[in-house]
């Protein structure tokens, strides 16, 4: 990345809170890697300012945002067109714009599954089990089902829970069970898993003895994905690796994520490993 000029591309992430994304390093990075006139920013906007901050991408001509916690939903009335991803979804977390037109992608849902594949796992069939019913939840509840599998989803609040399962199981003509998040539909529905998922926010950077699974449910053989990246080993990961699971950092989606929406934006390959080195270097300086 070149000195910042007035031909340099202004992209960023906006949420609340947002002091602790990783993004702008990865980005930041991958643009001075490749040598493209771009930088990427942080914003924290607030929920009752996302109008303004949507305004504001086409008013100062921004080329595109990533969008995180807790604006992958409510964000979607502000913007001119969706990928059919995100259509599906109706979620988004990525951004672009085209002279003043924005559309919303979702490469949460890809990232997700990119992660899992690179491990060489087939969710195919299997049985997976999902924490949270949020965007992110959106996501990877519509790609995981569109592979085929046998979904159930936990959410403390029960309606948000089976307003999602309802969603899926209509796109995709398939029953989605939709429990309340607590130790005893936990038991039940990690009995038979094959794939866990954690996409609420407990064990994050403000709450890492927090973990949304009790170590005792916990078994050998089972799959736990943590989509918390900060930190990068949460208490359920290192649990869930003392009960003999495998075990995927939310780092994986994060860096996944990232490429898929640097490549949306510049139309250029990310550099994968260098966005994840750079990622784990400043997560380390920070804890």
């Amino acid at each position: 990345m070149s000195l910042i000029s007035g031909k340099t591309k202004v992209c960023g992430i906006i949420g609340d809170p947002i002091e602790h994304t990783m993004s702008p390093v990865m980005h930041n990075a991958a643009f001075k890697k490749l040598g493209i006139d771009y930088v990427y920013l942080p914003f924290q906007v607030r929920k009752e300012e996302l109008d303004k901050a949507v305004a504001g991408v086409r008013a100062l001509n921004l080329r595109g945002l990533n969008v995180t916690i807790p604006h992958k939903v409510t964000i979607i009335p502000f913007l001119d067109r969706l990928d059919p991803l995100a259509e599906k979804t109706g979620a988004i977390n990525t951004i672009v714009n085209d002279d003043g037109v924005l559309t919303g992608y979702n490469t949460d849902a890809t990232g997700f599954l990119q992660a899992l594949l690179e491990r060489g796992i087939k969710p195919e069939g299997k049985s997976v089990v999902i924490l949270g019913a949020g965007g992110a939840s959106r996501a990877i509840s519509f790609v995981l089902a569109e592979r085929g599998v046998n979904l159930a989803i936990l959410n403390r609040n029960l309606t948000r829970a089976e307003e999602l399962a309802h969603r899926v199981s209509q796109v995709f003509n398939r029953e989605v069970n939709a429990l309340t998040l607590n130790e005893e539909n936990l038991a039940r529905a990690l009995a038979s898993a094959e794939i866990l998922v954690n996409t609420t926010s407990v064990g994050m950077f403000s709450d890492i003895d927090g973990t949304p699974v009790p170590a005792k449910l916990l078994k050998k053989g089972q799959i736990v994905f943590d989509i918390v990246y900060n930190p990068i080993k949460t208490r359920l990961l290192r649990e869930a690796e003392e009960a003999g699971a495998s075990t995927i950092s939310g780092l994986d989606m994060l860096v996944w994520q990232g490429a898929l929406a640097f490549k949306i934006w510049t139309g250029r390959e990310a550099p994968l490993e260098l966005m994840k080195e750079e990622a784990i270097k400043a997560l380390e300086n920070e804890n």
